[in-house]
């Protein structure tokens, strides 16, 4: 994926991977499953990275202009 023309797309993956750990987030704290949690982590570390690939886009953009 090229984040410098497609932010938008990065922004919606992140919506759909929040959309998908949702029961296991639900599992993790209602049910007690430790291992929904390590998968809650690792999605939780995704979207980190994704949203600082896209801060870092945004902030570049906003000074080229």
């Amino acid at each position: 994926m090229n984040i410098d023309t497609n932010t938008p797309a990065t922004l919606n993956e992140m919506i759909t991977l929040l959309e998908g750990i949702q029961s296991d987030y639900t599992k993790f704290y209602v049910d007690g499953n430790a291992s929904a949690g390590t998968r809650v982590r690792k999605v939780m570390q995704q979207i980190k990275t994704e949203a600082h690939t896209v801060r870092t886009h945004v902030q570049t953009t906003k000074n080229s202009q």
